[in-house]
């Protein structure tokens, strides 16, 4: 059997394609959370998807290098909170880089749920406590978190941040801190 030729690149009209039709793939906004030994971070991610009924499951896509993912590898557990539409404030507090032994949490009402001394943030729309059951390294920028919903709790009240229409894919932005 003969080499197989490498697929060719994308034409510059094409990624603009790509870019642009991905863009058009509804996100939420939320705040991923971990916390391990006496440390806590949370940082904004916009690609978060349910991928199993039974036992729930969602998975979270984190670009490489970012300093929330050795704690969540060694706590073997993460929260996800779902921003409401006018929370701002929440959206650029966890949008800036964290310097370390900084904690985000400072002058934030947290929920005690069932993972605790997991932080999860009072005021969002909706929170799931999960617990790691799998990190899978692609050859791409991102890693993908997969973890069994331990626990939740929602607002019915507040409307969640959703958005569309992204198209930076570059490095960091898009996924992470681009909404």
């Amino acid at each position: 059997m003969g080499s197989r030729n490498a697929d060719p690149k994308p034409t510059p009209q094409q990624q603009a394609l790509i870019r642009d039709a991905l863009g058009q793939i509804p996100c939420g906004v939320f705040v991923v959370t971990a916390e391990h030994e006496d440390r806590r971070m949370g940082m904004i991610a916009r690609w978060v998807q349910q991928v199993c009924y039974e036992p729930p499951m969602i998975s979270v896509s984190i670009e490489k290098g970012r300093p929330i993912m050795p704690l969540i590898s060694e706590s073997h557990r993460f929260g996800v909170c779902q921003l409401s539409e006018e929370d701002r404030l929440t959206l650029r507090k966890f949008s800036k880089a964290q310097e370390i032994g900084e904690d985000p949490f400072l002058g934030y009402d947290l929920v005690h749920g069932n993972l605790h001394p997991l932080p999860l943030l009072a005021g969002t729309a909706a929170y799931l406590e999960c617990e790691l059951t799998c990190h899978m390294d692609f050859e791409g920028d991102h890693d993908l978190f997969v973890g069994i919903i331990k626990g939740a709790g929602y607002r019915d009240d507040v409307k969640p941040m959703v958005r569309t229409g992204e198209t930076n894919t570059s490095s960091g932005s898009h996924g992470q801190t681009g909404v």
